[in-house]
């Protein structure tokens, strides 16, 4: 998914979680309070809120109304979620710090981008200064099951670094989603092709071999790497290699040592469903 893309619907989330979670509080100031105080008391509350929220209210909005308004959130929230890829399965936060002017909050937060698993932990430092409200995040701590692969331990590392969820969910949506595009691409060629297409590590590996079952010995395999910066770029990289019986390479070494190549210009000419179907054909059709 392309970065301008992507941002909107970031931006969108945390502001939707934002809504919620004071929508949330107010909810349950207002239940907590019930039990205490009088009813009187409990209109005078609801009608504060409303003059916070609504503005000049006309009406009084039950705690049942505050409730329906947070399900609504929680639906849009829930469909933004699921169409970027993110469902978030947790979050806590401890109050470390609160003053006037300042509150330091401590928070975990544990979730799934598309096949992927993250935790995170992290403490956010709001500053108030009149009516502008400032948030600077430390102690940045990332979790994730592919951080074993190179490329991503080192993505996680400098973000940890800088302290920049931001760049953390926008670059994780990324390379989540081509990471799933993988897996269902290899899923889509092992169902269709069943007698050809093999995946040796399983649909997360990063590769499958074609075999034609009626030529021993020769295979190729699909090798699809997806590379993952510091910054954050995600780049998919697609390379064959064939491995080919020594009298079929004596016979044809010209047309073996040229399948690489013309792998590759197909891919730069049709995409890469479209390469991997033509030489599965190619590949299925030689006696």
């Amino acid at each position: 998914m392309d970065k301008s893309v992507c941002q909107p619907y970031v931006d969108e989330i945390r502001a939707l979680e934002e809504e919620i979670r004071l929508l949330t509080e107010k909810y349950e100031d207002i239940r907590q309070e019930s039990t205490f105080f009088s009813d009187e008391e409990i209109l005078k509350s609801i009608k504060s809120f409303q003059g916070e929220t609504q503005g000049e209210a006309k009406g009084h909005e039950s705690p049942s109304d505050l409730k329906a308004q947070l399900e609504s959130l929680e639906t849009d929230l829930s469909f933004l979620t699921t169409f970027t890829g993110f469902q978030f399965t947790s979050h806590s936060k401890k109050t470390v710090e609160k003053t006037r002017n300042k509150t330091v909050q401590k928070h975990r937060l544990s979730g799934k981008c598309h096949s992927l698993s993250f935790q995170l932990e992290f403490q956010l430092l709001e500053m108030q200064n009149n009516e502008k409200v400032s948030a600077v995040v430390s102690d940045l701590s990332i979790i994730m099951e592919s951080r074993e692969d190179a490329d991503v331990s080192k993505f996680v590392s400098s973000t940890e670094e800088r302290g920049s969820l931001l760049t953390f969910f926008r670059s994780l949506s990324t390379y989540a989603e081509w990471y799933e595009h993988r897996r269902r691409t290899f899923l889509h060629f092992k169902a269709k092709y069943p007698d050809i297409v093999t995946v040796p590590e399983g649909l997360l590996g990063d590769f499958i071999i074609l075999r034609n079952p009626k030529v021993s010995g020769f295979e190729l395999m699909v090798v699809w790497k997806i590379h993952l910066d510091e910054e954050g770029t995600t780049t998919p990289v697609l390379d064959l290699l064939p491995k080919v019986p020594e009298q079929v390479l004596e016979q044809r070494m010209a047309g073996v040592e040229s399948i690489p190549g013309s792998f590759r210009s197909a891919l730069r000419l049709f995409g890469i469903e479209a390469a991997i179907e033509n030489l599965i054909k190619v590949l299925g059709s030689e006696e």
